[in-house]
């Protein structure tokens, strides 16, 4: 039987990525595309999205980011810090990409930057973001 690849368990032990329908796609080691179309239950205003939604998305995207720049060596990632800028409401039925990618890689520490765009309002310009991960072995949280 093979065994799961640690982006493969993290697809599976994700279940709050499932609840507000969030999903990715690794472009390449080191850089993610996250998705998320803003649904009634993301709203805190009639039209609007609530900003923790698109952090939640932020959050994601640079995650995976830095996860998949590490998960070849059998290393997941922490949130060290985020910081996010929001630059123009996400609204209802809003198709959103959060772009992240690593800008910087040591042993431990990785840097990686974000912009959220929305692809139905001719990529739109939603948050911009850049995140601090610390890498750790998988075992640690769980991981095999």
């Amino acid at each position: 039987m093979n065994k799961k690849t640690i982006i493969e368990q993290y697809i599976s032990a994700n279940h709050f990525g499932k609840l507000i329908n969030m999903d990715f796609k690794i472009i390449k080691d080191g850089e993610v595309h996250y998705y998320l179309t803003i649904e009634q239950m993301h709203l805190a205003t009639p039209h609007a999205a609530h900003g923790g939604v698109v952090a939640a998305l932020v959050d994601g995207g640079l995650g995976v980011g830095a996860l998949s720049a590490v998960h070849k060596d059998n290393k997941i990632v922490s949130t060290i810090e985020f910081k996010i800028n929001y630059l123009a409401p996400a609204l209802l039925n809003d198709q959103l990409v959060a772009r992240a990618k690593v800008v910087q890689q040591g042993k431990r520490i990785l840097i990686v930057n974000c912009d959220v765009i929305c692809l139905n309002r001719d990529n739109k310009l939603i948050a911009m973001a850049m995140g601090t991960f610390n890498a750790y072995d998988a075992v640690k949280a769980g991981y095999v």
